[in-house]
């Protein structure tokens, strides 16, 4: 909104300072600043809201330390971070910019279907939520929509490009449809997509492409909502890698510094910055109010749709492959769930006794039985993510 007043204010009154609105960097800090503000302050007030209506969390007895001091906590806590990521995006983005259009539209979308399974968890007292199947089949309608928006749309490209002396000298005359990503630790750091497919038809290229973008999309939603077992520790996590994406958004959107890297060149993607300073100053905020002793827990109507975000950021900024290393503490999280149950069903089934891996799963909870506590645990993942971020950003370096 204000992106467009103060554009027309420069160009028809020549108002003093209107200019600075067209700055990336004015802007993202403006929407980080708005959203701590929102859900600090505001925050508060939502939470009394939750919990004036007994929005409370169903907690499982799984005879974990603490785990009675954590019932009365009110959930659905995630919506603070929504609003106070969508609100100042609507007034300081410009939201004609076809990267901010498809995660506003990502973040609409897995909020509802997070808000709906909370919302049944809480009032219909049914602790298993939103079906599955339902959750999954929205986050693969998501991820059609992200990898057809990808393959299709004329306004996400690339650009081949050389600079000299601050000059961008364009290699061809437009900007090229492609579906090329980067590849880490490798000096050739490109991979296009088509070439692994090695389709004879270009027409079929794009089902492929689908099919990795909603395996991603999937595979993170749900693993972050795996993280969300302890207090601070994915809102924490998410925070730190959201801050790696909008280094790598900035990069990426910025000619002179995608070059000297040797990275893609990708036209408009820098706006994505005004977006994760807005997700980040709500991230912190939120966190404000959910680290160790949590005031309110996000439920799925923020783990699910914060998932949902990251990957489709790491997609759009074409560092989907970066994901296992920046996103480590979600992939093992994730990996000791599925150790867990696939072992024990192993075992069960060869010698009639099922037996695991972890004394509980998601592996933070086996950390919790082997006597650490709750903030300590969290402490260390968080230090894991800063150092797995730290990884990722010095890929552009190590090849």
């Amino acid at each position: 909104m204000f992106y467009y007043l103060f554009e027309y204010f420069e160009k028809t009154y020549q108002l003093t300072g209107a200019s600075l609105f067209q700055y990336l960097s004015f802007r993202s800090a403006l929407t980080f600043i708005l959203a701590l503000v929102i859900s600090t302050i505001f925050g508060k007030k939502i939470i009394e809201f939750l919990k004036s209506k007994q929005i409370d969390e169903n907690i499982r007895e799984l005879n974990l330390p603490g785990e009675k001091d954590k019932k009365g906590t009110p959930t659905m806590g995630g919506i603070i971070i929504v609003l106070s990521t969508l609100i100042p995006i609507f007034l300081f983005s410009d939201f004609k910019n076809i990267y901010i259009l498809v995660l506003i539209i990502t973040t609409i979308w897995l909020t509802i279907f997070g808000f709906i399974d909370d919302y049944i968890k809480v009032f219909k007292k049914n602790k298993k939520g939103l079906r599955g199947s339902i959750k999954i089949l929205a986050q693969v309608i998501l991820g059609l929509f992200i990898g057809l928006m990808v393959y299709f749309h004329p306004e996400i490209t690339t650009r081949n490009v050389d600079s000299n002396s601050n000059t961008e000298i364009i290699l061809g005359e437009k900007n090229i449809k492609s579906l090329n990503t980067t590849v880490p630790f490798f000096k050739n750091n490109e991979l296009d997509y088509v070439n692994v497919f090695k389709m004879k038809s270009d027409n079929f290229n794009w089902i492929f492409y689908v099919i990795i973008v909603t395996f991603i999309i999937v595979a993170l939603s749900n693993g972050t909502n795996l993280t969300d077992g302890l207090d601070g520790l994915a809102a924490g996590s998410s925070s730190i890698i959201v801050f790696t994406l909008g280094i790598f958004s900035w990069i990426s959107g910025n000619i002179i510094f995608s070059d000297y890297l040797n990275i893609m060149y990708l036209p408009g993607i820098g706006e994505i910055v005004v977006f994760v300073s807005a997700l980040l100053g709500g991230l912190i905020g939120f966190l404000w109010y959910n680290t160790y002793p949590a005031q309110v827990f996000m439920g799925d109507t923020g783990s699910l749709t914060i998932g949902g975000i990251i990957a489709v950021i790491a997609i759009l900024v074409r560092k989907e492959l970066l994901l296992p290393i920046l996103c480590g503490v979600f992939l093992i999280e994730t990996l000791s769930v599925i150790i867990q149950v696939g072992y024990f069903k192993y075992t069960k089934k060869k010698f009639g006794v099922g037996k695991r891996v972890f004394l509980m799963t998601p592996i933070h909870h086996h950390f919790q039985k082997k006597g650490y506590s709750e903030s300590k645990i969290v402490a260390r993942f968080w230090i894991i993510s800063i150092m797995l971020a730290i990884l990722s950003l010095i890929t552009l370096k190590i090849r």
